[in-house]
C-alpha cells in the first residue's frame, strides 16, 4: 500500500520560541504511521492573525491535492478558533484529506476522531444558531425603540435635477452639484 502523504504545520508565536519540538514529534508520529513528509509549513506569529502566509498556503496546496494528511502539534497552534478550526476540518473532508492534532489525540481517520469532529461541527452549528437568534433578538428590541435600521434615508429635488438636466449637465456633474451619489440621483428621477 502507497504511503500516505502528510504535510506538517507548525506555529510559533515569537521569535524566541523554536518550532523544533513541534517538528520532531510530528516528525516521530509521521514515521511511526509510515507516513511520507510532503512539506512542514511554518508560521512564526500570533495565532490571532487572520492571515498566515504558511497557512494559507497550506490550505491552497491542499485544494491542489498535494497530501493526504495534515498533522498538527495542536488545535491552538493550527486555527485561532472553533469556528475556524471547523471551517477548515469541513473542508479538509470534503477534499477527502485526514487532520491529526498529536497532543490531543485527534485523528480524522479514525471512528473516534470522526466522532470527536461531528461533535465540534455540533457545538459549532448552537453556536451559529445562538448568535443568530441573539441578534435578531437584538434587532426587533432595536426596532421598537425606534432604531431604523439600513442607510440613512436622502433627500433628492428632483426638480432641481431636472432643470440641471435639461441644461446639458451630466449626471456626474450634477451629482457632485447636488452632493447627492449619481446612481442615487438617477434612481430617484426614474421613480418620479
Amino acid at each position: 500500500m502507497k504511503p500516505k502523504r502528510v504535510a506538517l504545520y507548525v506555529r510559533v508565536s515569537t521569535g524566541v520560541q523554536n518550532e523544533d519540538m513541534q517538528v520532531n514529534e510530528l516528525g516521530e508520529y509521521g514515521q511511526f504511521r509510515k507516513w511520507q513528509t510532503v512539506e512542514t509549513y511554518s508560521d512564526k506569529m500570533t495565532g490571532a492573525k487572520d492571515k498566515r502566509p504558511a497557512l494559507d498556503r497550506l490550505m491552497a496546496d491542499a485544494r491542489r491535492g498535494k497530501f493526504d494528511v495534515v498533522a498538527v502539534w495542536r488545535f491552538d497552534r493550527f486555527a485561532r478558533s472553533t469556528s475556524h478550526l471547523l471551517r477548515a476540518l469541513e473542508e479538509f473532508a470534503a477534499l477527502g484529506i485526514d487532520f491529526v492534532s498529536l497532543r490531543e489525540s485527534i485523528d480524522t481517520s479514525t471512528p473516534t476522531g470522526k466522532m470527536i469532529f461531528t461533535v465540534l461541527a455540533a457545538v459549532a452549528e448552537l453556536e451559529r444558531s445562538t448568535i443568530r437568534e441573539r441578534v435578531i433578538a437584538g434587532q426587533k428590541a432595536a426596532k421598537r425603540r425606534g432604531v431604523r435600521f439600513g442607510r440613512p434615508a436622502v433627500h433628492v429635488d428632483t426638480v432641481l435635477v431636472g432643470k440641471l438636466r435639461s441644461e446639458g449637465l451630466s449626471w456626474r456633474d450634477i451629482s457632485v452639484e447636488v452632493g447627492v451619489p449619481k446612481d442615487t440621483l438617477i434612481r430617484h428621477c426614474e421613480a418620479q
